[in-house]
């Protein structure tokens, strides 16, 4: 069974993605940390890219200074190895197909099992193409895992089907960040994933406080939070981790 599962056992998890170095991978180390001592369940961490579709001006401003800040695959997959020192909470990349193709999806997947990561995130990567990387992800055990959204209609079912790890249900059209209102009939989309499949699915984009957290957590099995968690790191910078654990433990109480 996957080690994913955990984050979901007899609780809704709450979900803190991180931009690894960001404004360096000290101070992600410390925000993991403070994230997961308040109660995450689960922590994604962003690998940065130069060009990544999928983020509001939020994330990819936390990307730049990443990537300016001379963040590289292999200082991340290092970082990992000191989080696994003492973080025992399921872990898994959030990243575009084109780091793990310049990487070398083998040699990225066999890495990601040594050092303990549990499942990737491609949101550039069409279902129809997971062919890519399934079979790698498989032979090392990290689950490749699923992104269902509102334009997903009749493709839903399909996917469910063969979801691993976790559902990430994205809320609503567009790009990351915080929404002041998400108005997408998530519910329905929830109900036809629970018909297929027994994995558990997670909301995110656009979730900010407690109020919609909880809200989201209702309808599902949990919520994903980043864009307000990178905003924390960008005001404090360096300083930001007992923040970070500040915003985490509210928002974890606000879900229970």
């Amino acid at each position: 069974m996957s080690k994913i599962r955990e984050a979901f056992d007899n609780r809704k998890a709450f979900i803190a993605f991180i931009t690894c170095g960001d404004p360096d991978l000290e101070t992600t180390a410390a925000c993991v940390r403070a994230a997961v001592a308040n109660g995450a369940s689960l922590i994604e961490l962003g690998i940065p890219f130069s060009d990544p579709t999928a983020e509001g001006p939020v994330i990819q401003g936390a990307n730049l200074r990443a990537l300016t800040g001379g963040v590289t695959t292999d200082k991340i997959f290092d970082l990992v190895r000191d989080l696994r020192r003492d973080v025992t909470v399921p872990m898994v990349f959030m990243t575009y197909a084109n780091v793990v193709f310049s990487y070398g999806a083998e040699r990225f997947l066999s890495t990601c099992q040594q050092i303990g990561m549990d499942g990737i995130i491609l949101p550039d990567l069409p279902f129809e193409e997971k062919a890519e990387f399934l079979p790698l992800c498989h032979t090392y055990g990290v689950d490749l895992i699923s992104l269902i959204a509102p334009t997903s209609a009749n493709r839903i079912a399909m996917i469910a089907k063969e979801a691993e790890g976790f559902v990430y249900v994205v809320s609503s059209l567009g790009v990351t960040g915080t929404r002041s209102e998400i108005k997408t009939d998530l519910k329905s989309i929830v109900e036809v994933i629970r018909r297929n499949t027994d994995v558990p699915c997670a909301i995110g984009f656009g979730i900010s406080n407690p109020e919609q957290a909880k809200k989201m957590a209702d309808i599902s099995d949990g919520a994903i939070v980043g864009s307000a968690i990178i905003k924390i790191i960008e005001k404090y910078g360096r300083e930001a981790a007992p923040h970070v654990g500040d915003y985490v433990r509210e928002m974890t109480a606000g879900m229970a």
